[in-house]
């Protein structure tokens, strides 16, 4: 149990780079959760809206590419 007390301040390299990080831009958090709000967070789907699109769409042949004739 002693040699957890020891070692109990010890901070890597990169936790020691992120704090400082943090201390140089104080919105960089903020400017994370923007960031992954615009990427990420979507609205809820609408299943009417879907359901739709589903019945509405044109089945496709197989082979796109080759014509009927």
């Amino acid at each position: 149990m002693n040699f957890l007390k020891q070692h109990s301040r010890y901070e890597s390299e990169i936790t020691q780079f992120l704090q400082e990080l943090k201390q140089k831009n104080p919105k960089l958090e903020e400017q994370q959760r923007e960031g992954r709000a615009r990427l990420w967070d979507k609205a809820p789907l609408d299943l009417d809206a879907r359901e739709r699109a589903e019945q509405s769409r044109v089945k496709q042949q197989a082979y796109v590419y080759q014509n009927k004739g």
